[in-house]
């Protein structure tokens, strides 16, 4: 009688720099999954902003056209691991795993097509009364952290992302506790869709934790928190360089309302520009 066989458990790594990483605390977690997860520490937060913040220059300077094919190549990497995100998602706790993957693919064609066009939709020739030219173009924040909102894995994690990336700024993901795998996967099939290395970067564990360290780090631009409560030490760090704090309730992920211009110019600053005519 054969001895029955013991698999091989998942031992999911963090994504830092463009590199997966093992968490510097030696933490883990058990997820929902089975898998063990990393528990990400204030010193991996701040790894990873350092290497958002480095990445930084190089992101927001490659063309729009470059940015929106690189959005449609993790595209097509999430298509094709769709049976591994499906069966993360519903180990997870999305109800619709199938619906949910194929959204997050079609929503990050979406944002691709974004890429090249946002700036002269946003940007504009304002009209002066003078020999100066004016102009209003839209230029990223820098460095984002998000912290991903509950109720559908992947879809959450992507929705959130892709505006931030297509504004030319660099991402720190925080992963939603109940979704970690999903987090950890799709760190996994970040490294083979182009991007350079820091421009997204992905963190689990206790959002809670990680989400007060990235409040009071002094080089993150940014931070949107969906269906997270702030306390006062947040607030107090986010306010230490008067980073700008975006607060949302749950979404309805599926809801088509849950993309479009107005989630990219959540993460753009608007810079005008004078210039004289005639001489």
């Amino acid at each position: 009688m054969s001895t029955p066989r013991i698999g091989v458990r998942k031992t999911y790594k963090l994504l830092i720099g463009g590199a997966l990483v093992r968490t510097e605390s030696g933490r883990s977690l058990e997820g929902p999954t089975g898998d063990n997860v990393p528990w990400a520490s204030r010193k991996d937060v701040r790894d990873a902003v350092r290497a958002a913040h480095s990445a930084g220059s190089n992101w927001s300077g490659i063309t729009a056209y470059n940015r929106g094919q690189i959005l449609y190549r993790l595209a097509e990497m999430v298509e094709a691991r769709a049976a591994e995100f499906e069966r993360l998602a519903m180990a997870e706790g999305s109800s619709e795993p199938a619906r949910e993957v194929a959204t997050a693919c079609d929503r990050l064609v979406y944002y691709a097509g974004w890429c090249d066009k946002f700036a002269q939709v946003a940007g504009c020739v304002n009209p002066v009364t003078g020999p100066y030219f004016d102009f209003s173009v839209p230029e990223p924040m820098g460095v984002v952290t998000v912290a991903v909102g509950p109720g559908a894995p992947l879809l959450a994690l992507l929705t959130q992302i892709a505006p931030i990336l297509v504004g030319g700024n660099t991402a720190v993901v925080l992963a939603d506790d109940a979704a970690p795998a999903t987090a950890c996967e799709l760190g996994e099939t970040v490294t083979t869709a182009d991007f350079p290395s820091g421009v997204v970067n992905i963190l689990c564990g206790k959002q809670a934790e990680t989400l007060q360290a990235a409040a009071s780090h002094k080089e993150v631009d940014a931070i949107d928190v969906v269906g997270a409560t702030l306390d006062d030490r947040f607030w107090s760090g986010a306010a230490g360089n008067m980073k700008r704090v975006g607060s949302h309730g749950p979404y309805d992920w599926l809801d088509p309302g849950c993309q479009g211009i107005g989630w990219i110019e959540r993460y753009v600053e608007t810079k005008t520009v004078w210039h004289p005519v005639g001489i």
